[in-house]
């Protein structure tokens, strides 16, 4: 399997391209289809001023990652329909198991639907209990101009695309850097009729420590 790491990227970034064929592709997109009618695209704001993102999310597994006016947070259920997260698929198991090579399995499947237009500003993931644990991250649909920098806002960047089926993996430095999502690149892959235009991207996430 391909893998492919840079001097000039954060140590711990290693992106795995193509990593899923276009039957794994259409196999998981099946999933996320079937699972988003159980627990629906909501959009997330943020805390206190409640603008809300241009990034539609859902959640996969027993906990799931949202954000509101009151903060950032994992909890197990919907915010809209107050049902559980509908239980992640095996198919991501298994790359967790595959990628992250970590001991303890992923807790979330964060869901991010990137329609056209849409992007992600600049964040650190660290809402987590664990921050050694790796995040992992599947693309699916359309192309997308992936940032990342250091620990601190200010620190110099670099730019990767991703396309569909490819895997990045963030463990060791690179889980504590600044990254996002500066651009989607529309018609450039195929999305189900029934999640529409854009681009999904899910990543796997530890929260508690294990």
């Amino acid at each position: 399997m391909t893998e492919i790491s840079s001097p000039d990227w954060p140590q711990g970034l290693r992106l795995f391209p193509a990593a899923l064929d276009a039957v794994a592709q259409a196999e998981l997109l099946d999933a996320v289809v079937e699972l988003i009618g159980e627990a629906p695209f909501f959009t997330p704001r943020m805390p206190r001023w409640g603008r809300p993102f241009s990034v539609r999310m859902s959640n996969f597994g027993p906990l799931g990652w949202v954000s509101d006016i009151s903060g950032y947070r994992y909890q197990r259920h919907h915010p809209e329909t107050d049902r559980p997260w509908p239980p992640m698929p095996q198919a991501l198991l298994e790359l967790w198991d595959t990628f992250a090579r970590w001991p303890a399995p992923p807790q979330a499947a964060l869901v991010n639907h990137y329609r056209p237009g849409a992007r992600m500003s600049l964040h650190v993931d660290r809402d987590e209990r664990d921050l050694r644990a790796p995040i992992l991250s599947i693309s699916l649909g359309d192309d997308a101009l992936f940032r990342i920098g250091g620990p601190q806002r200010r620190d110099p960047t670099c730019s990767l695309r991703l396309r569909a089926g490819d895997i990045l993996l963030m463990a060791g430095a690179a889980r504590r850097c600044h990254h996002g999502i500066d651009r989607i690149y529309p018609g450039t892959a195929r999305l189900p009729r029934a999640i529409g235009e854009g681009r999904i991207n899910i990543t796997l996430r530890r929260v508690d420590k294990g």
